[in-house]
């Protein structure tokens, strides 16, 4: 390269002064676009020291062209250097710049510099729209989007399909699914990029029915999809938790890559199917083909996690710190590897991870912080939330809504001052954590206050008030907020429901908690789950009403699991209800053979009795199925942990 650069440069120089400036820079100007092309940045500062050396620096085509080379090469301070020179940039230089933003994720860059150049006067083409288009897309700006879109229709003479498959991109990453669909439609030619953008576009905003419609139109056309397709398909049901589906598509990959793999355990994991993500990432290690990632590898931990498979994850751990650089593994896959560690209760492990990845990243606290919580350590999560401030690292919203939970009165109502002075426009997780924290110290008012005064709510924050209001009694505030949900944008949900029908239980609203229920299908176009029957008969039981309780679990359209007949047992206890007692407890027997907290509960209702010929004989029971209490354990402490378990449930 080196020589021929040379030889090049002699061959030009020996001829005339005219002759020689007009070769010397076309010369000079094909042998930059070879070192762009081949990649050789070092030849390339030799071509412009030739240049600066023959007085060709004021050239403004040989200028343009360095320009590209340099921003090519990711060397932005030359390149800026030589492009302020200009007296009167082209297109082609701004581009260069405009790309060097757009290749590096500086989007608010890259539209800032689009916009000096129109001011500039200058005319952007068909290579500059689809860059900017990308950063409207990539920073959901969908009124950025619409004025390039107006430039484009301004200057565009000739339809361009690349330009017009970007205009489709930006619409549906900026949620206006419709008017990309008119961009689509208006397509003179499309290819296979049109139909996979537009595809891909009905899928990330949910329209998986609108997806599947085009992709047979794309059939019938002609057009066969590939893997960019499929996969897209497969995000698509997996979204939607439909895993089979996405499975059966999976099956008609010939060969599929780390996306359709990550997609499909991605899925399962997503849907709880923990068993089957692990089972379909041990596949694909076997089938040696396609090497699992950092995104991957935190999907799998995250399934780890909720097994609890404290072996499988040592595993993926292991594999990790092999196939990736120590740095790079920790600061990609180290937060999930130390939840997971956490949520096995390996304390020790999580910190070791914790000290190895880096310090100044919020995400590494918030894993911690998180870990602690998950542990059961509020202090010691508060004490690194401290620590956190005194390193100066920057807290976010998942910081203070994973602390404010686990926070005291007094360390609640800090942080509330502290976020509130440094940020006055709080994201709504942030402001549902606050709902929730005053209302679980016992500061209902201040939770309501907090919960009044914010700009956005979305449908937790309805949820935790009114959760709020049921722990302390409060049922008929419960159904005022419920009222005013119903005349908000935000439609109440199952939980909604739950946390009203359990305020009116826990207020003895029994009339009310009745015509709620029976209102559902009708005011609310929901029909009641499992939950909402619990409720019912928790309200109904706790009043003593336990005749009319059973009553209306055996009309209940659903086969009422171990919730119905534990709060039903639960109510005999307290009212000393024998033969519903027992009732109860025969239904809990089959349901719940493992349970020792219900044989407790029935045996305790016939200690009460003086029937201890009947407790013995639950007693024997247990025996019998190796669920006898513990030596030196207390039936009374059994009996707590029981109720406890089906409060929780």
């Amino acid at each position: 390269m080196k020589r021929w650069i040379s030889q090049s440069w002699q061959k030009i120089s020996s001829s005339s002064e005219t002759h020689f400036r007009n070769s010397s820079t076309s010369y000079l100007y094909h042998l930059l676009q070879i070192c762009c092309t081949s990649k050789t940045l070092k030849q390339g500062k030799k071509v412009h020291q030739q240049i600066l050396i023959h007085g060709l620096k004021s050239n403004p085509y040989l200028t343009t062209k360095l320009v590209q080379m340099y921003a090519d090469f990711d060397d932005l301070v030359t390149a800026r250097h030589l492009f302020d020179g200009l007296p009167q940039p082209n297109v082609f230089a701004w581009t260069s710049i405009i790309f060097f933003y757009s290749r590096n994720g500086k989007y608010e860059d890259c539209l800032r510099t689009y916009y000096e150049m129109r001011a500039q006067g200058v005319k952007p083409d068909r290579y500059v729209f689809p860059k900017v288009l990308k950063a409207c897309a990539q920073l959901s700006s969908l009124k950025e989007g619409i004025r390039i879109h107006e430039d484009v229709l301004r200057f565009e003479t000739v339809p361009n399909s690349h330009v017009s498959n970007s205009l489709v991109d930006m619409y549906s990453k900026c949620g206006d699914v419709d008017n990309a669909r008119r961009v689509f439609d208006e397509l003179f030619e499309r290819d296979l990029l049109s139909w996979n953008s537009m595809i891909s576009g009905y899928v990330c905003n949910g329209f998986l029915d609108s997806g599947l419609e085009l992709l047979s139109s794309m059939r019938l056309e002609g057009f066969e999809p590939d893997l960019i397709t499929w996969n897209t398909i497969m995000d698509g049901y997996s979204q939607l938790g439909l895993c089979e589906e996405a499975f059966k598509i999976f099956c008609q990959i010939a060969e599929p890559n780390i996306i359709s793999w990550t997609t499909l355990i991605l899925g399962y994991s997503r849907s709880g199917k923990h068993e089957l993500a692990l089972l379909n990432f041990r596949e694909m290690i076997c089938r040696g083909v396609v090497f699992p990632d950092s995104d991957m590898l935190s999907c799998v931990l995250s399934s780890c996690r909720h097994l609890g498979s404290l072996k499988n994850g040592r595993e993926v751990h292991g594999y990790g710190i092999k196939t990736i650089s120590t740095i790079g593994f920790y600061d990609s896959v180290g937060a999930a590897l130390l939840t997971m560690y956490a949520e096995c209760r390996r304390i020790q492990d999580a910190k070791n991870v914790f000290e190895i990845m880096n310090k100044g990243d919020t995400v590494t606290w918030n894993a911690m912080i998180l870990g602690f919580v998950h542990l059961g350590m509020g202090d010691l999560a508060v004490k690194h939330f401290s620590d956190m401030q005194l390193r100066g690292v920057k807290y976010d919203h998942i910081t203070i809504s994973t602390v404010l939970p686990i926070c005291d009165l007094k360390i609640g109502k800090q942080i509330h001052a502290c976020i509130v002075k440094i940020c006055s426009n709080l994201v709504t997780l942030v402001w549902n954590a606050l709902i929730n924290m005053y209302s679980k110290n016992g500061c209902i008012g201040d939770a309501y206050s907090v919960f009044s005064n914010m700009g956005e709510r979305d449908v937790v924050s309805w949820n935790t008030m009114i959760g709020g209001y049921g722990i302390h009694g409060n049922g008929r505030a419960a159904l005022q907020l419920l009222r005013e949900m119903k005349q908000s944008s935000i439609a109440p949900n199952s939980v909604t429901f739950t946390s009203v029908l359990s305020a009116c239980s826990h207020s003895g609203l029994v009339e009310e908690g009745l015509h709620l229920f029976d209102s559902l299908a009708l005011d609310f176009d929901f029909t009641p789950t499992m939950e909402q029957y619990a409720c019912i008969v928790d309200l109904l039981a706790r009043v003593g009403r336990l005749e009319d309780a059973v009553d209306f679990i055996t009309k209940m359209p659903i086969d009422p699991d171990g919730s119905i007949w534990g709060a039903l047992l639960a109510a005999c206890r307290v009212h000393q209800n024998i033969d519903l007692g027992r009732f109860a407890a025969e239904y809990l027997f089959c349901l719940e053979p493992e349970n020792a907290g219900n044989y407790v509960t029935l045996s305790n209702i016939y200690a009460r009795a003086g029937r201890w010929d009947d407790a013995m004989r639950v007693r024997k029971l247990m025996e019998s199925r190796g669920l006898m209490k513990p030596s030196g354990y207390s039936w009374i402490k059994a009996e707590n942990l029981a109720i406890k378990d089906l409060l929780v449930t």
